[in-house]
C-alpha cells in the first residue's frame, strides 16, 4: 500500500532494544533481507518508525513506495553509517 504521507515520530526515551534485536532510529537506512508482501529481498528502505518495549520492531518506507510494519531483525539490516552504528554498538557490549 503506498503512502503519500511520510510523518516522523520520535521514539519513547523507555524503547530500547534487547542485546538479539537490532537498534535503529528515524532515518537510518535498511535493506530487505527476505521477501516480504510487494517487497524482494535487497530492496532499501528508511526507517520511518521505531517501535516498542519488549519487542522492538520498525516501519519503514521502501524505495519502491511500499510502507510496512512490525517488522525486526528477521525481516531488514541496516546498511551504510546505520550498520557502522550498529556494529560499533555489539562490539562494546
Amino acid at each position: 500500500m503506498k503512502s503519500p504521507f511520510k510523518p516522523i515520530w520520535k521514539p519513547h526515551a523507555l524503547a530500547t532494544p534487547h542485546a538479539e534485536q537490532i537498534s535503529l532510529r528515524i532515518k537510518d537506512k535498511v535493506v530487505a533481507t527476505t521477501d516480504l508482501a510487494d517487497v524482494p529481498a535487497g530492496t532499501e528502505g528508511k526507517v520511518l518508525l521505531a517501535n516498542g518495549f519488549n519487542w522492538q520492531r520498525y516501519r519503514i518506507l521502501f524505495n519502491n513506495g511500499i510502507e510496512l510494519g512490525d517488522l525486526d531483525a528477521r525481516h531488514i539490516a541496516p546498511i551504510g553509517r546505520a550498520a557502522k552504528r550498529v556494529a560499533k554498538i555489539d562490539r562494546s557490549q
